[in-house]
Protein backbone atom coordinates (compact mmCIF):
# COMPACT_ATOMS: atom_id res chain seq x y z
CA UNK A 1 0.00 0.00 0.00
CA UNK A 2 1.30 3.39 -0.99
CA UNK A 3 2.27 5.73 1.78
CA UNK A 4 1.99 8.76 -0.44
CA UNK A 5 -1.01 11.00 -0.98
CA UNK A 6 -4.14 9.62 -2.54
CA UNK A 7 -3.73 11.78 -5.59
CA UNK A 8 -0.22 10.59 -6.20
CA UNK A 9 -1.12 6.94 -5.82
CA UNK A 10 -4.10 7.08 -8.16
CA UNK A 11 -3.71 5.63 -11.64
CA UNK A 12 -2.91 8.01 -14.43
CA UNK A 13 -6.00 9.06 -16.39
CA UNK A 14 -6.56 7.71 -19.83
CA UNK A 15 -6.57 10.56 -22.36
CA UNK A 16 -9.74 9.11 -23.84
CA UNK A 17 -11.58 9.10 -20.53
CA UNK A 18 -12.72 11.79 -18.13
CA UNK A 19 -10.20 13.15 -15.62
CA UNK A 20 -10.06 11.67 -12.16
CA UNK A 21 -11.80 14.56 -10.41
CA UNK A 22 -15.21 13.30 -11.53
CA UNK A 23 -14.89 10.18 -13.60
CA UNK A 24 -11.81 8.21 -12.62
CA UNK A 25 -12.05 5.67 -9.82
CA UNK A 26 -10.71 6.82 -6.49
CA UNK A 27 -8.56 3.74 -6.22
CA UNK A 28 -4.93 2.90 -5.83
CA UNK A 29 -5.23 0.06 -8.35
CA UNK A 30 -6.82 -0.34 -11.72
CA UNK A 31 -10.54 -1.12 -11.56
CA UNK A 32 -11.52 -4.71 -11.81
CA UNK A 33 -14.78 -6.59 -11.78
CA UNK A 34 -15.49 -8.48 -8.59
CA UNK A 35 -18.24 -10.59 -7.18
CA UNK A 36 -20.70 -9.13 -4.70
CA UNK A 37 -19.01 -10.89 -1.75
CA UNK A 38 -15.40 -11.01 -3.00
CA UNK A 39 -13.88 -9.35 0.08
CA UNK A 40 -15.28 -12.16 2.28
CA UNK A 41 -12.60 -14.39 0.74
CA UNK A 42 -10.11 -12.51 2.93
CA UNK A 43 -9.95 -14.41 6.23
CA UNK A 44 -9.33 -11.40 8.47
CA UNK A 45 -12.19 -9.44 6.92
CA UNK A 46 -14.48 -12.47 7.16
CA UNK A 47 -13.84 -12.61 10.92
CA UNK A 48 -14.48 -8.86 11.19
CA UNK A 49 -17.69 -9.09 9.16
CA UNK A 50 -19.16 -12.00 11.11
CA UNK A 51 -18.43 -10.25 14.40
CA UNK A 52 -20.16 -7.12 13.17
CA UNK A 53 -23.25 -9.11 12.12
CA UNK A 54 -23.90 -10.04 15.75
CA UNK A 55 -22.76 -6.75 17.26
CA UNK A 56 -24.85 -4.58 14.91
CA UNK A 57 -28.01 -6.46 15.85
CA UNK A 58 -27.21 -5.80 19.50
CA UNK A 59 -26.55 -2.12 18.76
CA UNK A 60 -29.96 -1.67 17.13
CA UNK A 61 -31.59 -3.53 20.03
CA UNK A 62 -29.99 -1.17 22.54
CA UNK A 63 -31.09 1.90 20.59
CA UNK A 64 -34.72 0.82 20.75
CA UNK A 65 -34.53 -0.35 24.37
CA UNK A 66 -32.71 2.80 25.49
CA UNK A 67 -35.35 5.15 24.05
CA UNK A 68 -38.18 3.02 25.45
CA UNK A 69 -36.60 2.90 28.92
CA UNK A 70 -36.14 6.68 29.04
CA UNK A 71 -39.71 7.22 27.89
CA UNK A 72 -40.95 4.75 30.52
CA UNK A 73 -38.94 6.43 33.29
CA UNK A 74 -39.83 10.02 32.44
CA UNK A 75 -42.84 10.04 30.12
CA UNK A 76 -40.99 12.77 28.21
CA UNK A 77 -40.03 12.81 24.54
CA UNK A 78 -37.61 15.64 25.36
CA UNK A 79 -35.73 13.25 27.67
CA UNK A 80 -35.38 10.81 24.76
CA UNK A 81 -33.95 13.66 22.68
CA UNK A 82 -31.48 14.50 25.45
CA UNK A 83 -30.31 10.88 25.50
CA UNK A 84 -29.71 10.93 21.74
CA UNK A 85 -27.91 14.28 21.96
CA UNK A 86 -25.61 12.99 24.72
CA UNK A 87 -24.63 10.04 22.54
CA UNK A 88 -23.74 12.30 19.59
CA UNK A 89 -22.22 15.17 21.59
CA UNK A 90 -18.77 13.59 22.15
CA UNK A 91 -18.32 13.07 18.40
CA UNK A 92 -19.14 16.71 17.72
CA UNK A 93 -16.82 17.94 20.48
CA UNK A 94 -13.91 15.53 20.28
CA UNK A 95 -14.23 13.77 16.92
CA UNK A 96 -11.13 15.32 15.37
CA UNK A 97 -9.04 14.52 18.45
CA UNK A 98 -10.22 10.93 18.15
CA UNK A 99 -8.95 10.91 14.57
CA UNK A 100 -5.53 12.11 15.72
CA UNK A 101 -5.36 9.26 18.24
CA UNK A 102 -6.42 6.70 15.63
CA UNK A 103 -3.65 7.81 13.26
CA UNK A 104 -1.09 7.33 16.05
CA UNK A 105 -2.32 3.97 17.36
CA UNK A 106 -2.52 0.46 15.98
CA UNK A 107 -6.11 -0.18 14.94
CA UNK A 108 -6.68 -3.71 16.23
CA UNK A 109 -5.60 -3.12 19.87
CA UNK A 110 -7.51 0.17 19.81
CA UNK A 111 -10.70 -1.60 18.72
CA UNK A 112 -10.24 -4.24 21.42
CA UNK A 113 -10.29 -1.45 24.03
CA UNK A 114 -13.21 0.54 22.59
CA UNK A 115 -15.38 -2.51 21.92
CA UNK A 116 -14.73 -3.83 25.44
CA UNK A 117 -15.67 -0.48 26.99
CA UNK A 118 -18.98 -0.40 25.10
CA UNK A 119 -19.71 -3.99 26.14
CA UNK A 120 -19.12 -3.16 29.81
CA UNK A 121 -21.35 -0.08 29.54
CA UNK A 122 -24.22 -2.15 28.12
CA UNK A 123 -23.81 -4.85 30.78
CA UNK A 124 -23.76 -2.25 33.57
CA UNK A 125 -27.00 -0.75 32.23
CA UNK A 126 -28.50 -4.24 31.99
CA UNK A 127 -27.64 -4.99 35.65
CA UNK A 128 -29.13 -1.69 36.83
CA UNK A 129 -32.30 -2.30 34.83
CA UNK A 130 -32.77 -5.95 35.77
CA UNK A 131 -32.29 -5.18 39.48
CA UNK A 132 -34.79 -2.31 39.36
CA UNK A 133 -32.19 0.29 40.37
CA UNK A 134 -31.99 2.17 37.07
CA UNK A 135 -32.66 5.91 36.98
CA UNK A 136 -32.74 8.21 33.99
CA UNK A 137 -29.36 9.75 34.86
CA UNK A 138 -27.84 6.27 34.60
CA UNK A 139 -29.05 6.09 31.00
CA UNK A 140 -27.68 9.58 30.31
CA UNK A 141 -24.24 8.57 31.64
CA UNK A 142 -24.29 5.33 29.63
CA UNK A 143 -25.24 7.18 26.43
CA UNK A 144 -22.43 9.70 26.96
CA UNK A 145 -19.93 6.90 27.72
CA UNK A 146 -20.86 5.09 24.50
CA UNK A 147 -20.47 8.39 22.65
CA UNK A 148 -16.97 8.85 24.09
CA UNK A 149 -15.96 5.37 22.99
CA UNK A 150 -17.40 6.05 19.53
CA UNK A 151 -15.09 9.06 19.14
CA UNK A 152 -12.19 6.62 18.75
CA UNK A 153 -14.05 3.44 17.73
CA UNK A 154 -15.76 4.89 14.67
CA UNK A 155 -12.73 6.25 12.77
CA UNK A 156 -10.71 3.22 13.89
CA UNK A 157 -13.28 0.77 12.46
CA UNK A 158 -13.65 2.81 9.27
CA UNK A 159 -9.91 2.98 8.58
CA UNK A 160 -9.21 -0.59 9.79
CA UNK A 161 -11.15 -1.97 6.82
CA UNK A 162 -8.38 -0.90 4.45
CA UNK A 163 -5.84 -2.78 6.57
CA UNK A 164 -8.01 -5.90 6.39
CA UNK A 165 -8.55 -6.04 2.62
CA UNK A 166 -6.19 -3.57 0.95
CA UNK A 167 -7.14 -0.97 -1.67
CA UNK A 168 -8.27 -3.47 -4.30
CA UNK A 169 -11.21 -4.73 -2.22
CA UNK A 170 -12.00 -1.58 -0.24
CA UNK A 171 -15.10 -0.58 -2.23
CA UNK A 172 -16.55 -4.06 -1.82
CA UNK A 173 -15.75 -4.28 1.90
CA UNK A 174 -17.20 -0.83 2.71
CA UNK A 175 -20.35 -1.74 0.81
CA UNK A 176 -20.74 -5.05 2.64
CA UNK A 177 -20.25 -3.26 5.97
CA UNK A 178 -23.13 -0.95 5.06
CA UNK A 179 -25.32 -3.87 4.01
CA UNK A 180 -24.42 -5.56 7.29
CA UNK A 181 -25.50 -2.55 9.34
CA UNK A 182 -28.71 -2.00 7.40
CA UNK A 183 -29.64 -5.69 7.62
CA UNK A 184 -29.25 -5.47 11.38
CA UNK A 185 -31.58 -2.48 11.24
CA UNK A 186 -34.27 -4.87 9.98
CA UNK A 187 -33.60 -7.57 12.60
CA UNK A 188 -32.49 -5.68 15.74
CA UNK A 189 -35.60 -3.53 16.38
CA UNK A 190 -37.89 -6.51 15.81
CA UNK A 191 -35.97 -8.68 18.31
CA UNK A 192 -35.80 -5.76 20.76
CA UNK A 193 -39.57 -5.34 20.54
CA UNK A 194 -40.10 -9.00 21.39
CA UNK A 195 -37.69 -8.85 24.34
CA UNK A 196 -39.11 -5.59 25.71
CA UNK A 197 -42.71 -6.82 25.62
CA UNK A 198 -41.76 -10.33 26.77
CA UNK A 199 -39.14 -9.97 29.51
CA UNK A 200 -38.21 -6.27 29.72
CA UNK A 201 -35.62 -3.78 28.44
CA UNK A 202 -32.85 -5.12 30.68
CA UNK A 203 -32.43 -8.24 28.58
CA UNK A 204 -32.04 -6.16 25.41
CA UNK A 205 -29.12 -4.34 27.08
CA UNK A 206 -27.70 -7.68 28.24
CA UNK A 207 -27.88 -9.11 24.71
CA UNK A 208 -26.05 -6.08 23.35
CA UNK A 209 -23.33 -6.40 25.98
CA UNK A 210 -22.82 -10.08 25.23
CA UNK A 211 -22.97 -9.47 21.47
CA UNK A 212 -19.56 -7.77 21.69
CA UNK A 213 -18.03 -11.19 22.35
CA UNK A 214 -18.34 -11.88 18.60
CA UNK A 215 -16.27 -8.90 17.29
CA UNK A 216 -13.77 -9.22 20.14
CA UNK A 217 -13.24 -12.88 19.30
CA UNK A 218 -12.85 -12.02 15.63
CA UNK A 219 -10.22 -9.39 16.42
CA UNK A 220 -8.26 -11.84 18.58
CA UNK A 221 -8.36 -14.57 15.92
CA UNK A 222 -7.04 -12.34 13.12
CA UNK A 223 -3.60 -13.06 11.67
CA UNK A 224 -1.46 -9.97 12.14
CA UNK A 225 0.92 -10.97 9.34
CA UNK A 226 -1.98 -10.83 6.83
CA UNK A 227 -2.93 -7.24 7.65
CA UNK A 228 -1.99 -4.54 5.13
CA UNK A 229 0.46 -2.52 7.21
CA UNK A 230 0.11 1.26 6.93
CA UNK A 231 2.31 4.06 8.17
CA UNK A 232 1.28 5.47 11.55
CA UNK A 233 1.57 9.15 12.30
CA UNK A 234 4.31 9.96 14.84
CA UNK A 235 3.37 11.83 17.98
CA UNK A 236 3.76 15.56 17.48
CA UNK A 237 2.22 19.00 17.80
CA UNK A 238 -0.21 20.52 15.34
CA UNK A 239 -1.54 17.21 14.00
CA UNK A 240 -5.15 18.35 14.33
CA UNK A 241 -4.49 21.46 12.22
CA UNK A 242 -2.45 19.33 9.82
CA UNK A 243 -5.46 17.08 9.27
CA UNK A 244 -7.79 20.00 8.59
CA UNK A 245 -5.29 21.57 6.16
CA UNK A 246 -4.86 18.21 4.44
CA UNK A 247 -8.59 17.93 3.76
CA UNK A 248 -9.20 21.55 2.77
CA UNK A 249 -6.31 21.45 0.33
CA UNK A 250 -7.73 18.52 -1.67
CA UNK A 251 -10.92 19.05 -3.71
CA UNK A 252 -11.49 15.29 -3.99
CA UNK A 253 -11.83 15.20 -0.18
CA UNK A 254 -13.35 18.48 0.94
CA UNK A 255 -16.19 18.71 -1.59
CA UNK A 256 -17.63 15.20 -1.02
CA UNK A 257 -17.55 15.94 2.73
CA UNK A 258 -19.33 19.26 2.15
CA UNK A 259 -21.93 17.51 0.02
CA UNK A 260 -22.56 14.87 2.71
CA UNK A 261 -22.85 17.71 5.22
CA UNK A 262 -25.68 19.36 3.29
CA UNK A 263 -27.44 16.09 2.48
CA UNK A 264 -27.08 14.73 6.02
CA UNK A 265 -28.21 17.94 7.69
CA UNK A 266 -31.29 18.70 5.59
CA UNK A 267 -32.27 15.60 3.59
CA UNK A 268 -31.47 12.68 5.91
CA UNK A 269 -33.69 13.71 8.83
CA UNK A 270 -36.13 10.88 8.23
CA UNK A 271 -37.30 10.53 11.86
CA UNK A 272 -38.78 14.02 11.46
CA UNK A 273 -40.13 13.57 7.95
CA UNK A 274 -41.51 10.04 8.17
CA UNK A 275 -43.21 10.49 11.54
CA UNK A 276 -44.88 13.67 10.24
CA UNK A 277 -46.12 11.91 7.10
CA UNK A 278 -47.38 8.92 9.09
CA UNK A 279 -49.32 11.04 11.60
CA UNK A 280 -50.16 14.39 10.01
CA UNK A 281 -50.44 13.60 6.29
CA UNK A 282 -51.77 10.04 6.09
CA UNK A 283 -53.14 9.74 9.68
CA UNK A 284 -51.91 6.13 9.80
CA UNK A 285 -50.01 6.09 13.10
CA UNK A 286 -47.00 4.12 14.30
CA UNK A 287 -47.64 1.16 12.00
CA UNK A 288 -47.10 3.29 8.89
CA UNK A 289 -43.99 4.88 10.42
CA UNK A 290 -42.53 1.44 11.05
CA UNK A 291 -43.38 0.33 7.51
CA UNK A 292 -41.70 3.41 5.99
CA UNK A 293 -38.50 2.71 7.94
CA UNK A 294 -38.55 -0.97 7.04
CA UNK A 295 -38.95 -0.29 3.31
CA UNK A 296 -36.16 2.29 3.44
CA UNK A 297 -33.91 -0.26 5.15
CA UNK A 298 -34.70 -2.76 2.37
CA UNK A 299 -33.66 -0.18 -0.22
CA UNK A 300 -30.52 0.60 1.78
CA UNK A 301 -29.48 -3.06 1.84
CA UNK A 302 -30.08 -3.28 -1.92
CA UNK A 303 -28.02 -0.13 -2.48
CA UNK A 304 -25.14 -1.47 -0.40
CA UNK A 305 -25.14 -4.81 -2.23
CA UNK A 306 -25.21 -3.10 -5.62
CA UNK A 307 -22.28 -0.94 -4.52
CA UNK A 308 -20.44 -4.12 -3.54
CA UNK A 309 -20.61 -5.27 -7.18
CA UNK A 310 -18.90 -2.13 -8.43
CA UNK A 311 -15.13 -2.23 -8.48
CA UNK A 312 -14.68 1.53 -8.22
CA UNK A 313 -16.04 4.60 -6.42
CA UNK A 314 -16.56 7.49 -8.83
CA UNK A 315 -17.25 11.05 -7.74
CA UNK A 316 -19.51 11.37 -10.79
CA UNK A 317 -21.67 8.60 -9.35
CA UNK A 318 -21.77 10.42 -6.01
CA UNK A 319 -23.08 13.60 -7.62
CA UNK A 320 -25.69 11.76 -9.69
CA UNK A 321 -26.86 9.68 -6.71
CA UNK A 322 -27.21 12.76 -4.50
CA UNK A 323 -29.25 14.53 -7.18
CA UNK A 324 -31.47 11.47 -7.67
CA UNK A 325 -31.93 11.18 -3.91
CA UNK A 326 -33.04 14.81 -3.62
CA UNK A 327 -35.33 14.52 -6.64
CA UNK A 328 -36.99 11.43 -5.15
CA UNK A 329 -37.63 13.32 -1.91
CA UNK A 330 -39.33 16.10 -3.86
CA UNK A 331 -41.40 13.51 -5.73
CA UNK A 332 -42.33 11.73 -2.48
CA UNK A 333 -43.47 15.04 -1.01
CA UNK A 334 -46.10 15.33 -3.75
CA UNK A 335 -47.49 11.77 -3.61
CA UNK A 336 -51.25 11.70 -2.88
CA UNK A 337 -51.52 8.23 -1.31
CA UNK A 338 -49.80 6.35 1.48
CA UNK A 339 -48.86 3.39 -0.73
CA UNK A 340 -47.20 5.53 -3.38
CA UNK A 341 -45.22 7.28 -0.66
CA UNK A 342 -44.27 3.94 0.92
CA UNK A 343 -43.05 2.47 -2.38
CA UNK A 344 -40.75 5.45 -2.90
CA UNK A 345 -38.97 4.59 0.36
CA UNK A 346 -37.18 1.72 -1.39
CA UNK A 347 -35.41 3.82 -4.08
CA UNK A 348 -34.81 6.55 -1.49
CA UNK A 349 -32.97 4.04 0.69
CA UNK A 350 -31.06 2.73 -2.35
CA UNK A 351 -29.80 6.14 -3.53
CA UNK A 352 -29.16 7.33 0.03
CA UNK A 353 -26.94 4.30 0.64
CA UNK A 354 -25.19 4.88 -2.70
CA UNK A 355 -24.30 8.40 -1.53
CA UNK A 356 -22.97 7.07 1.80
CA UNK A 357 -20.93 4.19 0.40
CA UNK A 358 -19.48 6.15 -2.53
CA UNK A 359 -18.43 9.03 -0.28
CA UNK A 360 -16.87 6.72 2.29
CA UNK A 361 -14.92 4.71 -0.28
CA UNK A 362 -13.75 7.63 -2.41
CA UNK A 363 -12.52 9.50 0.67
CA UNK A 364 -10.62 6.50 2.03
CA UNK A 365 -9.02 5.71 -1.33
CA UNK A 366 -7.96 9.33 -1.88
CA UNK A 367 -6.34 9.69 1.56
CA UNK A 368 -2.78 9.05 2.67
CA UNK A 369 -2.96 6.07 5.08
CA UNK A 370 -1.13 8.06 7.76
CA UNK A 371 -3.90 10.70 7.63
CA UNK A 372 -6.87 8.35 7.27
CA UNK A 373 -7.96 8.42 10.92
CA UNK A 374 -8.19 12.22 10.98
CA UNK A 375 -9.92 12.42 7.61
CA UNK A 376 -12.47 9.74 8.53
CA UNK A 377 -13.07 11.41 11.89
CA UNK A 378 -13.88 14.67 10.11
CA UNK A 379 -16.14 12.82 7.68
CA UNK A 380 -17.99 11.07 10.53
CA UNK A 381 -18.33 14.34 12.45
CA UNK A 382 -20.06 15.90 9.47
CA UNK A 383 -22.11 12.81 8.65
CA UNK A 384 -23.23 11.94 12.19
CA UNK A 385 -23.44 15.52 13.40
CA UNK A 386 -25.52 16.80 10.52
CA UNK A 387 -28.82 15.21 11.54
CA UNK A 388 -28.87 16.48 15.15
CA UNK A 389 -27.95 19.97 13.96
CA UNK A 390 -30.49 19.97 11.14
CA UNK A 391 -33.33 18.29 13.04
CA UNK A 392 -34.54 21.48 14.80
CA UNK A 393 -34.43 23.39 11.50
CA UNK A 394 -36.33 20.84 9.42
CA UNK A 395 -38.64 20.22 12.38
CA UNK A 396 -39.54 23.92 12.49
CA UNK A 397 -40.13 24.01 8.72
CA UNK A 398 -42.29 20.88 8.95
CA UNK A 399 -44.32 22.21 11.89
CA UNK A 400 -44.77 25.65 10.33
CA UNK A 401 -45.39 24.84 6.67
CA UNK A 402 -46.34 21.16 6.73
CA UNK A 403 -44.62 17.82 6.15
CA UNK A 404 -44.80 18.05 2.36
CA UNK A 405 -42.99 21.41 2.28
CA UNK A 406 -40.41 20.17 4.80
CA UNK A 407 -39.55 17.05 2.80
CA UNK A 408 -39.52 18.93 -0.51
CA UNK A 409 -37.22 21.58 0.98
CA UNK A 410 -34.79 18.90 2.19
CA UNK A 411 -34.77 17.31 -1.27
CA UNK A 412 -34.25 20.69 -2.94
CA UNK A 413 -31.19 21.35 -0.74
CA UNK A 414 -29.72 17.97 -1.76
CA UNK A 415 -30.31 18.63 -5.49
CA UNK A 416 -28.89 22.16 -5.32
CA UNK A 417 -25.84 21.11 -3.27
CA UNK A 418 -25.08 18.22 -5.64
CA UNK A 419 -25.43 20.44 -8.71
CA UNK A 420 -23.19 23.20 -7.33
CA UNK A 421 -20.51 20.82 -6.03
CA UNK A 422 -20.66 18.85 -9.29
CA UNK A 423 -19.91 22.05 -11.23
CA UNK A 424 -17.08 22.92 -8.82
CA UNK A 425 -15.50 19.49 -9.27
CA UNK A 426 -15.97 19.75 -13.02
CA UNK A 427 -14.14 23.07 -13.04
CA UNK A 428 -11.35 21.66 -10.87
CA UNK A 429 -11.07 18.67 -13.23
CA UNK A 430 -11.12 20.88 -16.35
CA UNK A 431 -14.40 19.34 -17.54
CA UNK A 432 -17.32 20.68 -19.55
CA UNK A 433 -20.95 19.62 -19.74
CA UNK A 434 -21.69 17.72 -22.95
CA UNK A 435 -25.24 17.11 -24.19
CA UNK A 436 -25.76 14.80 -27.15
CA UNK A 437 -27.19 11.56 -28.49
CA UNK A 438 -25.78 8.06 -28.14
CA UNK A 439 -27.47 4.96 -29.57
CA UNK A 440 -30.64 6.91 -30.23
CA UNK A 441 -30.86 8.16 -26.63
CA UNK A 442 -29.98 11.54 -25.10
CA UNK A 443 -26.79 11.55 -23.04
CA UNK A 444 -25.63 14.22 -20.58
CA UNK A 445 -22.11 13.92 -19.21
CA UNK A 446 -18.93 15.77 -18.30
CA UNK A 447 -16.06 15.49 -20.78
CA UNK A 448 -12.54 16.99 -20.85
CA UNK A 449 -12.30 20.48 -22.34
CA UNK A 450 -9.54 19.22 -24.62
CA UNK A 451 -11.91 16.66 -26.13
CA UNK A 452 -14.52 19.39 -26.78
CA UNK A 453 -11.90 21.52 -28.51
CA UNK A 454 -10.73 18.65 -30.72
CA UNK A 455 -14.25 17.51 -31.67
CA UNK A 456 -14.79 20.04 -34.56
CA UNK A 457 -11.45 19.15 -36.10
CA UNK A 458 -12.39 15.46 -36.01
Amino acid sequence: MSSGTGAASAPAPDPHDSPPALDAPASARPARKSSMFSSLKVRNYRLFFMGQVVSNIGTWMQRIAQDWLVLSLTGSSAAVGITTALQFLPMLLFGLYGGVLVDRLRKRPTLLVTQTSMALTAIALAVLTLTGQVQVWHVYVAAFAVGLATVVDNPARQSFVSELVGPGQLQNAVSLNSANFQSARLVGPAVAGLLITGVGTGYAFLFNGLSFIAPLTGLLLMRARELHVVERAPRGKGQLREGVRYVTGRPELIWPIVLVGFVGTFAFNFPVYLSAFADDVFHAGAGAYSMFNTLMAVGSVAGALLAARRGTARLRLLIMAAMAFGALEILAATTPTLWMFALLMVPLGLFGMTVNVTTNTSIQMSTDPAMRGRVMALYMMVFLGGSPVGAPIVGWITDTYGARIGLAAGGAVAVLAAAVIGLILARVGNLRLSVGWHGGHPRVRFVPREREQLAPAA
